[in-house]
């Protein structure tokens, strides 16, 4: 079996390959998608790292490909709905860079801290400004950590062992188990004014983006540093740059940004409170080999007998099972996808409930999607559906599923997601398949709708009154955003929920305009 290396791998990670039995090593680093496209054919499995773009027309292209390895975290180079139509298994190495990614961020925060760069910037060009580096100390300072995921637990550890104090934010994470990592969890308002310094460690969403932007900067602790080594874009850059200016913000450090590489004059990267480095997070010898070597060993293990470790896109069932449930699998991801984006509850417990024919079948993959739906939207590493349940554990969550085969009165085989947080409060979604077997939502809350879930929807809760819908359609149209369905729902309550599955993107100014309306009480856009 041919084994494809698209980029350039570690030698620990080619030398399993090459020791392997049956593997056969077909090392082309630097194809482009033409280029990768034509090598694909033939080969078993596929290995990356960042630099090759495996898009539908690769995987097209790929007529014996079985499993595609990422060395390292992040998979938005790989179409993976593609790959998974094409049964081909998506894996990649979600700890393996943990280590590096969160000193990375800790050197940024003493570099801020002590104007490193600077100061060796000063020396070379045969100066001694003794006084003008004049830095700060971090111990008993308050570091505030948002986003408490493996890079998150790893920046908060090390910084304690600085004797900094460490608060955090991560709504998917509880109190007690947040005393047990030893930091106090806190609301984001809290953060804001207690924190002299904040660094990010979450993923990229329509709740993280622009997370510190003009109207947060002034709530913030005069004489801040910030930090961001997760993703571009999680700050606004162009209000962080307004806060260093009025002098609000003491200094930033980024690794990642909005647009890589950023142009060499932009006033960001320029400015002389600001350290940058060019997305060197994950860049240490230690972690190109171990990434290299684990997913060597995780291609060849599944080439060899079909185990699967870390994988994005594979239910844990085979066989026969794999196909009766697999429409089940999706239709509770979606419904996990969109009780992330709709409701702001910090869970205590996620119960997933089927009913019917999917009551008859495996519920851990169900129960697993619904949970992993969930938690993507939340956690700066994609999660697999296997270990999803472990995740929402150590998260202090629990987990828990129910089955009936009788079904519901007018439902055919719903499955129930629903979210307890503290208390009485709790949010419910249930759906079930249409007639072609595509994920449908039939009921979220009071509101009773049939909505497709799929690609990109704007979800509208509005006044039940004439002209909502008009209004709706005309303001979209008016701005060229194509709608491909709408689907219309109400409450008891007087209330109306509209969904549009849309065909173009909605920028934040159609948004805007969107929520003008007297009669609409919330418009925002979810992606499934």
């Amino acid at each position: 079996m041919r084994v494809l290396v698209s980029d350039n791998l570690s030698e620990l990670g080619l030398e399993v390959l090459r020791q392997a039995a049956d593997i056969e090593l077909d090392y082309q680093p630097g194809l482009d998608e033409a280029a990768l496209a034509e090598a694909i054919r033939g080969a078993s499995g596929l290995i990356i790292r960042s630099g090759s773009q495996v898009t539908a027309r690769v995987i097209e292209a790929a007529d014996q490909l079985k499993a595609i390895g990422r060395a390292g975290i992040g998979v938005d180079n790989i179409d993976i709905k593609a790959a998974s139509k094409r049964g081909i298994a998506v894996m990649n190495t979600p700890t393996g860079n943990a280590v590096t990614t969160a000193e990375h961020a800790l050197s940024l925060m003493m570099s801020l801290a002590r104007h490193i760069p600077q100061a060796t910037s000063s020396m070379k060009a045969g100066k001694w400004e003794k006084k003008k580096f004049k830095g700060r100390e971090l111990a008993n300072k308050t570091l505030g950590v948002i986003g408490l995921g493996t890079i998150g637990r790893i920046v908060a550890d090390r910084a304690k062992g600085l004797k900094m104090q460490v608060i955090a934010f991560d709504p998917v994470l509880t109190a007690e188990r947040a005393a047990a990592l030893g930091v106090e969890l806190v609301d984001l308002e809290t953060l804001w004014a207690s924190a002299d310094v904040i660094t990010v460690h979450t993923p990229l969403n329509p709740h993280t983006k622009g997370l510190i932007n003009d109207d947060v900067v002034p709530k913030l602790k005069k004489g801040v540093l910030l930090v961001n080594c997760a993703r571009g874009g999680i700050y606004d850059e162009d209000a962080i740059l307004r806060g260093l200016n009025s002098d609000h913000i003491a200094g930033a450090a980024f690794d990642v940004f909005t647009e890589e590489p950023p142009p060499a004059d932009t006033p960001l990267v320029q400015h002389p409170r600001v350290v940058c480095t060019p997305h060197l997070g994950a860049s240490t010898q230690e972690a190109q080999d171990r990434v290299a070597e684990q997913i060597a060993e995780q291609v060849v293990a599944f080439l060899d007998s079909g185990a699967i470790k870390n994988a994005l896109n594979v239910p844990a069932v085979s066989g026969d099972m794999a196909d009766k449930i697999a429409p089940y699998v999706a239709l509770a991801e979606c419904l996990g996808r969109f009780l992330a984006q709709v409701e702001s509850i910090e869970p205590r417990s996620i119960e997933i409930e089927c009913v019917g024919e999917a009551g008859t079948l495996a519920l851990e993959p169900v129960s697993a999607a619904a949970v992993a739906g969930f938690l993507q939207n939340f956690l700066n590493v994609p999660i697999n559906r296997i270990a999803a349940p472990h995740v929402a554990a150590d998260r202090g969550i629990d987990v828990r599923e129910l089955k009936a085969t009788a079904t519901s009165a007018g439902v055919t085989s719903p499955v129930t997601v629903r979210i307890r947080g503290a208390g009485d409060e709790s949010a419910i979604a249930v759906g079930a398949l249409g007639s072609d077997g595509s994920p449908r939502l039939v009921r979220w809350g009071d509101f009773v709708i049939e909505a497709r879930l799929d690609g990109k929807a704007l979800v509208v809760e509005s006044m039940d009154l004439p002209g909502v819908i008009g209004f709706m359609g005309t303001t979209l149209g008016d701005a060229g955003v194509n709608v491909a369905a709408v689907h219309l729902g109400k409450s008891s309550g007087g209330r109306a929920l509209s969904m549009w599955n849309l065909d173009d993107e909605v920028s934040d100014t159609v948004l805007a305009q969107v929520r003008t309306s007297a009669n609409v009480e919330r418009a925002i856009i979810v992606q499934f």
